[in-house]
């Protein structure tokens, strides 16, 4: 499918993200439509795969007459160092909206699911008690639970965790991070979910 833009000020700002990879195929990160262009003017785009395309046009040609355009694919590999700036394996940043999506907004204490407004991250060791705000130490929690948990490990408060936590890889985190990813790029990067990965159990 090919989407002719034909002024760039027209195009949404809401338009699908496009997924990098290196050129390995290992997933990087995700990059709007104007990024896209600029890897495809600078030939830095080593190959691409996905059904889903866009076309950005320019300006006339004088000498030849003809418009320049720019297809773009919805996943790109890109050359040279650009991806080796974050590794494969790099713990990617912890904040609640992706830790609220790894849990699936499910409650590790009470196993009920929650609208994002009603959940809250629960550390399971306290910071009080040499606890830290890692993916490993960090749970989604209703906030029932969280006040009556209070500052105590969860076997103190007599509330056994239903789930253990875990820190994403970097597929698992591109998902979590994009809520309008096309089929495409979601077959993909599925590709590279762990066959424990609460995402995976999800779609099963």
């Amino acid at each position: 499918m090919y989407i002719a833009i034909e002024q760039q000020a027209t195009l949404r700002s809401g338009y699908p993200l496009i997924l990098t990879l290196d050129t390995h195929g290992v997933p990087h990160r995700w990059i709007s439509w104007q990024h896209a262009c600029y890897y495809y003017a600078k030939d830095q785009v080593a190959w691409t795969t996905g059904e889903h395309a866009f076309t950005v046009y320019g300006g006339m040609n004088r000498l030849t007459g003809r418009r320049s355009s720019i297809t773009a694919s919805s996943i790109i590999a890109i050359k040279g160092k650009a991806m080796a700036m974050k590794a494969f394996s790099q713990v990617p940043p912890l904040n609640n909206r992706e830790l609220f999506h790894r849990d699936r907004q499910i409650c590790a204490y009470c196993g009920g699911m929650f609208p994002i407004s009603r959940l809250t991250r629960d550390h399971v060791t306290p910071f009080s008690r040499g606890g830290r705000d890692t993916w490993m130490n960090s749970v989604t929690a209703c906030r029932a639970c969280n006040e009556q948990k209070g500052n105590c490990k969860p076997e103190q408060a007599r509330m056994e965790l239903i789930y253990l936590p875990y820190v994403p890889n970097r597929a698992e985190y591109l998902i979590l991070t994009n809520r309008r990813i096309l089929a495409d790029q979601m077959e993909f990067l599925a590709q590279h979910v762990p066959a424990q990965s609460r995402l995976r159990q999800k779609s099963a």
